[in-house]
């Protein structure tokens, strides 16, 4: 059974950090690109950051290369998949999804992340 599992939003201020978690369960994840995805207000949901099965390629949204890094840990055939947030901006408020980079699973509850200007 495939499962994901978002955490580590919450609310900080302009400038701030947070470290978003995921963990994907199933051993299909280990094998996979993974990415994180967001969704704001009004507004579709976006790739934010992806990263291949081995770590060895990531690719970022312009708006947030420099300021995003995307990583992942396969130990133990479980994929978590983390996202380092650095110097936010009140646009980056949305909640934050993982799922796969091209093959996706059904979505998780997703983590809100809220930055005020």
């Amino acid at each position: 059974q495939v499962q994901l599992v978002e955490s580590g939003g919450g609310l900080v201020e302009t400038g701030g950090s947070l470290r978003l978690s995921c963990v994907a369960s199933g051993s299909t994840f280990v094998n996979i690109p993974m990415a994180w995805y967001r969704q704001g207000p009004g507004n579709q949901r976006t790739l934010v950051a992806g990263i291949t099965a081995s770590s060895g390629v990531t690719k970022y949204l312009d708006s947030v290369k420099g300021r995003f890094t995307i990583s992942r840990d396969n130990a133990n055939n479980i994929a978590t998949v983390y996202l380092q947030m650095d110097n936010l901006k009140p646009d980056d408020t949305a909640v934050y999804y993982c799922n796969g980079w091209s093959l996706r699973f059904a979505w998780g509850q997703g983590t809100q992340v809220s930055v005020s200007s």
